[in-house]
């Protein structure tokens, strides 16, 4: 409240001075030229002077105001024109986030013709016209990004490879990453997709001449490495296996294909698993049996033991030995006590065999152990109990066929 009082008397001092001054001295102004005179007081000269100030100072701000308004309402406008870029941005990135294509290929399509960088609408355009299944729209958008950012040539590629393969275009997104992978031989988006790719189409040969680069340039850890090495090469093996009609030559294509391997991974359980089933689909038991002999020996696996009760060597006394002699260090493996059962059949041992079909069965209730110890049964005229084994391996297999709904009995 006292400043207020202070400014009050501030104004009225000031204005009694001004006053006092007028009255005292009212000065004179003259300006003449040629026919022109303007005669005046100093004081009234001045007012004339702040009064035009103010009217060039209202006259302008006006037009300020007039220009602004009519920029609100012209929609054409350079702030209109910006201002829907924006929304077409915010909608078709939502669109397209809630897969909405149609108003998101719109959308992002309108946003990516007005941007000066407009690389990520026109992505989100293509996949939305991907989705919509308006593949060649897809592909011209594309082309037109790659017309406006020629310097994102990988990225643009790398997105069409993905519409490819969604579209179950593989071959297409192969060609695509392959071009890719010769431009930009190290970038580890283009390896990471090309593995994927072919993976997924089956390719293990291809993707084996791969595994160089994706361990060169580090695109999976060492874990995923390892396994994605022993799928491929098991993989290899399978298809070496099957490539020829005729067994003999199925068998050559099979050691080749194991040759390829090095002397390490000749030695892992998954590999040597891989190829003893070959050589046992192809009718080579004792080949296999050799093979998978000499891995347990070295270094034992409960899945090469499970496979061992399936072929039949040479010898199946000696055979049995030696499944027998492995039970001394793993009496509790389920696998093996199953292949001891088996090998008990073979040699027409039929009271050991169901012992250990038993035994199997009490440390894990399997299939398998069920179906052979069934069979066995039914033979030595154990029916009742054959049965119910039988039915119990059914269940075993797909435990989802007990919650399957059945039909309801009709009665006539």
């Amino acid at each position: 409240m006292r400043r207020l009082y202070v400014i009050v008397f501030l104004v009225v001092a000031a204005t009694a001075a001004l006053g006092l001054a007028i009255a005292q001295h009212s000065g004179y102004v003259l300006i003449a030229y040629k026919t022109f005179r303007y005669e005046s007081s100093l004081w009234a000269t001045l007012a004339l002077v702040a009064v035009l100030w103010l009217v060039v100072w209202g006259i302008k701000s006006l037009v300020e105001l007039v220009m602004a308004s009519s920029g609100v309402v012209n929609p054409w406008s350079r702030r209109n024109r910006s201002r829907r870029v924006q929304v077409a941005i915010e909608h078709g990135q939502l669109d397209l986030a809630e897969g909405r294509w149609a108003s998101a290929q719109r959308h992002l399509h309108r946003a990516a013709e007005a941007e000066r960088q407009p690389l990520l609408y026109y992505l989100g355009a293509a996949r939305a016209a991907n989705e919509l299944g308006k593949y060649e729209e897809s592909d011209n958008l594309l082309e037109r990004a790659l017309e406006r950012q020629p310097q994102a040539e990988l990225a643009i590629a790398l997105n069409h490879a993905q519409l490819q393969t969604d579209r179950g275009d593989t071959e297409g997104a192969l060609t695509t990453l392959q071009a890719m992978r010769e431009r930009h031989p190290h970038n580890a988006q283009t390896l990471r997709q090309l593995q994927r790719l072919l993976q997924q189409r089956g390719d293990w040969s291809a993707l084996i001449r791969l595994l160089p680069e994706l361990r060169k340039d580090k695109i999976l850890s060492a874990a995923e490495l390892v396994e994605l090495e022993r799928r491929a090469w098991g993989a290899n093996l399978s298809l070496a296996a099957q490539r020829e009609d005729d067994g003999a030559v199925g068998q050559q294509s099979l050691e080749r294909a194991w040759q390829q391997l090095t002397s390490a991974q000749r030695q892992e359980p998954q590999l040597v698993l891989a190829y003893a089933e070959q050589l046992r689909q192809l009718g080579a038991h004792v080949e296999a049996e050799e093979v998978l002999r000499t891995a347990l020996k070295r270094d034992y696996d409960s899945h090469l033991a499970r496979l061992y009760g399936l072929v039949r060597g040479n010898d199946p006394t000696r055979q049995l030995q030696a499944a027998e002699g492995w039970l001394k260090d793993h009496p509790a493996d389920p696998g093996l006590l199953l292949t001891l059962g088996r090998l008990c059949l073979q040699n027409s041992l039929w009271g050991k065999a169901r012992d250990y079909l038993e035994s199997s069965l009490r440390v894990q209730r399997n299939p398998e152990a069920c179906a052979e110890l069934a069979r066995l049964l039914a033979q030595m005229g154990d029916t009742e109990r054959s049965n119910q084994l039988f039915q119990e391996g059914l269940g075993l297999l797909d435990e989802r066929l007990l919650a399957a709904p059945l039909p309801v009995a009709v009665r006539a």
